[in-house]
């Protein structure tokens, strides 16, 4: 294989894996919370194939990383007292992950049989202190008030139940993708709760993924793979011919 079949090939790689990325921002573009990603496309030098005497080194298509647009999304009024959206970016609500703390945007919380203010899949939204959020069913739903003060009514008034966790990531490059739209950061100390006045309740995040522009970015890639797949048989098929004819001057 010469270099250039080296160098297309590299990039059929990273292709794959942009194809990739892009089909999960499609089938996420409807997920509260998501946030677009794309892939870090870089040039690395390397070494040319060897019969192919150029000047060295060649540059191969080198995947660098995820990149993520951590932008705000647009908000859609739903009416549920336990939805919530953060207004504001570099913020996150904090919940209690199995390993330690996630950050999410996705608002989209519940209550567990025991009361405590969960996520669609069961794990606690930190309130003060990283403490659960608990309800009493008999005072009916919560009233959140826009500092993320949670309370409810009683018949002797207010009760203030907790606080919803709200922290801000000055570096959103330290941030790990821990599925279902959450993250973890390496270093929890670097998420700093916040008191401004961010949640909005009743409201949830949409995703930031620009739909027509992902589906229109899926026809590039397939069209950019299958032609660098054209271009590697051409080569192949030079290289064949190649050796033919000088099996017939020998």
């Amino acid at each position: 294989m010469d270099n250039a079949s080296y160098i297309a090939l590299s990039r059929q790689l990273t292709l794959r894996r942009e194809l990739d990325i892009t089909a999960n921002n499609i089938a996420n573009m409807n997920t509260n919370g998501y946030k677009f990603e794309q892939l870090l496309v870089e040039t690395e030098p390397g070494r040319p194939a060897f019969n192919d005497p150029i000047r060295s080194p060649a540059n191969f298509a080198y995947d660098k990383g995820v990149g993520r647009d951590f932008s705000q999304g647009t908000f859609t009024q739903t009416g549920s007292p336990y939805d919530m959206a953060l207004d504001g970016e570099n913020t996150f609500f904090a919940i209690n992950g199995a390993d330690g703390p996630l950050y999410t945007r996705n608002g989209a919380f519940t209550v567990n049989p025991q009361g405590i203010l969960v996520t669609q899949n069961g794990l606690s939204v930190q309130g003060e202190g990283g403490a659960e959020i608990r309800l009493d069913p008999q005072y009916g739903e919560p009233s959140i008030s826009a500092d993320g003060i949670v309370s409810q009514r009683t018949p002797d008034g207010a009760l203030r139940v907790g606080k919803i966790g709200v922290v801000r990531i000055a570096t959103l490059s330290d941030l790990e993708k821990a599925g279902d739209t959450s993250y973890r950061l390496g270093n929890p100390q670097a998420a700093t709760p916040i008191t401004e006045s961010v949640v909005r309740q009743g409201m949830l995040e949409s995703s930031n993924v620009n739909s027509v522009m992902e589906i229109t970015k899926l026809v590039e890639i397939n069209r950019t793979y299958a032609s660098l797949a054209r271009l590697i048989d051409q080569n192949q098929e030079l290289n064949r011919s190649a050796v033919e004819r000088l099996g017939k001057v020998a």
